[in-house]
């Protein structure tokens, strides 16, 4: 079992990397579909759309280090390796701290997406920096512990993707109802997932 949750978060990351990518930058670069779903006006586009590229683009650098952090064997045996990899995650959150409150104030769905998406990126900026601070201070246990919480944050746009998924063309919800859905239960779906897998050790 452990072994299958370990390639599923090594590979899942890598697809997403992929579809993201793809839909963001090569079907739809200005966006347009996107913004069609919105409930307000966004008041400078030019700005959302540098913001947004810059959003995803920071993301993507997170989401490709995670599996080569996780990997224990690599750990191991590139200890240097491991600590840069460690340094790029890190300062790839902490630039899209500002980007990602940018976005967040024209979320679909309104303030009440505006607020999950605030708490989510507080959260993922937050657990990152704290698993930061342990290593620092070499309480590696905890420094483990708090990575995997921001490991699993860094995966709650493909948890929305999922759950508007079902909500909106499954259960036919107004997009936005579904979306709104979608950005608070991402962080707690995803930080419920880190608990277990913590409480397991599947990752240490």
């Amino acid at each position: 079992m452990r072994k299958y949750i370990i390639v599923t978060i090594v590979i899942i990351p890598m697809m997403w990397i992929f579809h993201t990518f793809s839909k963001n930058f090569l079907v739809d670069p200005t966006f347009q579909k996107f913004i069609s779903y919105k409930d307000q006006m966004i008041t400078n586009k030019g700005l959302w759309v540098i913001m947004i590229r810059i959003h995803i683009i920071l993301a993507i650098i997170s989401l490709l280090t995670v599996p080569l952090g996780i990997l224990k064997r690599l750990r191991v045996q590139s200890i240097h390796f491991h600590r840069w990899n460690g340094r790029v995650y890190v300062v790839s959150i902490i630039l899209n701290f500002i980007p990602g409150v940018y976005v967040s104030f024209f979320a679909t769905g309104g303030w009440f997406s505006t607020i999950g998406f605030l708490l989510l990126n507080l959260l993922w900026l937050v657990t990152t920096f704290l698993g930061y601070l342990y290593i620092k201070d070499k309480k590696v246990s905890l420094h483990s512990r708090w990575m995997i919480r921001s490991f699993f944050l860094s995966f709650a746009n493909m948890t929305i993707y999922i759950i508007v998924t079902i909500t909106h063309y499954i259960l036919h919800f107004s997009y936005g109802t579904s979306y709104s859905i979608a950005v608070w239960a991402c962080w707690i779906i995803n930080l419920l997932i880190a608990e277990i897998i913590i409480r397991k050790k599947v990752l240490f």
